[in-house]
């Protein structure tokens, strides 16, 4: 688990970024320069603006740091990008018993709401290598809090201390160990969903269908927010006009792909890759959220298509002006907007009162 601990320095950066975002749009236009528009969709202003403020630190690249600098920097982010920590009802620190050993955890229920509570797990982002409990707590808060859930933080092992299939041992050791301690929890043992971001999309992914395969009982909702689905092809539109200058870059990916799966993996494991699965049909309700200027945007479509195909009930939305990986962006209207998206289809998919998504491409997309 992160002990990060914010510097001077990163309190007077947090604090001069905050100050951007209240600038006049004119302002913000000539910080970011002209309009970046790509397949008929111009990137969202303040990512751009933040984009070129970042490419003018000349801060490193993940692919040049070891491991253990790079996840120093991701919580950094994740600290400066986070929004504020919102109060929840209550926070409390678990260990689940896993295969692999002791897994982290962290539960979050939600203020002022009584009875058996959904579930979501979320399997924080991070490339398999990056990322923690910490990094997403302020955005599991937020969700707990809006969409009136609990919300399990799942810190499963990383690599390259951990490689495949560690990751996937993890996160379905947590999922099995919620549904079985529901009762004591005080959980709904048939609205228990999961969630994650990027690498923890594919984790949700991969508890689906592992789940659903073998006939136990499996999520009633998986929500995928910038999925990784294809870990061996890398080689979409998406990946070739994204490549680079867009925060994920295909060279961090490969990055990330490497230490994940070490020399000899294979990236065509539906365990890996869940749009390698040959049978898709019987998951749970999806939503799946892309954003327009991401080396993943192309693969986290097809997967959506591949479950619309198989008879999947399919929510489809494509953040056309958005960067890899706005839902944690919560400093800045586009990563509240996606938030406030997110909170409702989680609501609808966990049954929790009736909340109409804005804007959504649906079914096939």
């Amino acid at each position: 688990m992160s002990t990060y601990q914010p510097s001077l320095a990163d309190r007077a950066q947090k604090r001069a970024f905050a100050a951007l975002m209240r600038l006049p749009a004119r302002l913000k236009r000539t910080l970011a320069g002209p309009p970046l528009v790509i397949d008929d969709a111009p990137l969202d202003l303040d990512v751009q603006m933040g984009l070129r403020i970042l490419a003018a630190l000349k801060t490193p690249e993940m692919t040049e740091l070891e491991p253990t600098g790079a996840r120093a920097v991701l919580e950094q982010e994740s600290w400066m990008f986070g929004g504020p920590r919102v109060e929840v009802g209550e926070v409390q620190d678990l260990t689940i018993p896993g295969r692999g050993g002791p897994i982290p955890a962290r539960l979050y229920r939600p203020p002022h709401v009584g009875g058996r509570l959904p579930l979501l797990l979320w399997f924080h982002g991070g490339g398999w290598v990056l990322g923690s409990i910490e990094s997403h707590d302020r955005l599991a808060r937020a969700i707990c809090a809006d969409a009136e859930v609990a919300v399990l933080n799942v810190g499963y092992r990383l690599a390259p201390e951990h490689r495949f299939p560690a990751a996937v041992d993890d996160s379905l050791d947590a999922f099995r160990w919620a549904r079985e301690q529901a009762a004591d929890l005080g959980i709904d043992p048939a609205r228990i969903g999961v969630a994650g971001d990027s690498a923890g999309g594919t984790l949700a992914a991969v508890v689906s269908w592992t789940t659903t395969r073998s006939g136990e009982p499996a999520p009633s909702f998986q929500a995928l927010f910038v999925p990784v689905t294809d870990l061996a092809a890398r080689d979409t539109a998406s990946y070739r006009h994204f490549a680079s200058g867009f925060f994920l870059s295909a060279a961090e990916m490969r990055w990330n792909v490497d230490h994940y799966l070490g020399p000899d993996g294979d990236g065509t494991d539906p365990l890996a890759s869940p749009l390698y699965a040959q049978d898709l049909s019987g998951l749970p309700p999806t939503y799946v959220a892309v954003a327009g200027f991401d080396v993943l945007r192309d693969e986290g479509v097809a997967y959506a298509e591949r479950l619309a195909a198989a008879g999947v009930p399919v929510t489809l939305r494509r953040h056309r002006d958005a960067v890899h990986p706005f839902i944690n962006i919560l400093v800045t209207p586009l990563g509240q907007r996606a938030l406030h998206e997110a909170v409702g289809a989680i609501r609808a998919g966990l049954g929790v009162g009736r909340m109409r998504l804005a804007g959504q491409d649906q079914g096939r997309g």
